[in-house]
């Protein structure tokens, strides 16, 4: 929802509601990350007319603060930076925990220079894992290569240990790339700019899916 028309956001929430499956929506803080998007109350306002669950990731410091409201708030599932968890002395297994307590699924999530093994301790606690395609702040950044071989090293790691976690990317994520994402290991995958961008949303929608 980062990259939607926010002077006509119905219309942007129609078209998740329409075609898309989840609503991703990109907490900043101005801390974390060098740039600030919106707060509680666009969330509660997109909330009230979702037809599709809310996917929060928090790109801010202390995430744990904040769970229980963005889980009040209407969240379906809830994601947190390991590294804003690990430079405060923070638990991310702790956090996780913490989600799935106020009723969310929980996800764990890495920028593109932290190494993936700093997932692997969480990923029999977690419910997704989300491997940041382009460094976390702004939409509409260019897709990093080296995406592939970080998805498929978690996906190997996942299928090691039998457990059910799923890999979400999120940045510069289209049509061009989506089926090769999908077969490094992706299961959900986040699209901005190229879906609020196109002339046809609902086009882009289904060749990501693989049906066009």
């Amino acid at each position: 929802m980062l990259a939607a028309d926010f002077l006509h956001l119905q219309e942007s929430v129609d078209i998740v509601n329409r075609w898309a499956d989840i609503f991703h929506l990109d907490i900043m803080d101005g801390t974390f990350v060098p740039n600030i998007s919106f707060g509680f109350p666009v969330v509660e306002a997109i909330a009230k007319v979702a037809e599709k669950p809310m996917d929060v990731h928090l790109m801010i410091v202390h995430p744990e603060k904040y769970i229980e409201r963005f889980a009040k708030a209407g969240a379906s599932m809830i994601s947190f930076h390991a590294e804003a968890a690990l430079s405060e002395g923070s638990d991310p297994g702790e956090i996780l925990d913490l989600i799935r307590r106020n009723g969310c699924k929980a996800g764990l999530v890495i920028n593109p220079d932290i190494p993936v093994e700093t997932l692997f301790p969480y990923l029999e606690k977690a419910d997704y894992v989300l491997i940041m395609s382009v460094f976390a702040g702004f939409g509409g950044q260019k897709f990093i290569e080296a995406t592939y071989e970080r998805v498929r090293a978690v996906k190997a790691e996942i299928q090691r240990l039998g457990t059910q976690c799923l890999i979400e990317v999120d940045g510069g994520v289209g049509a061009a790339n989506a089926d090769a994402l999908a077969q490094a290991g992706v299961d959900l995958f986040v699209a901005g700019s190229a879906v609020f961008k196109a002339e046809n949303p609902e086009t882009v929608i289904r060749a990501i899916r693989g049906e066009a």
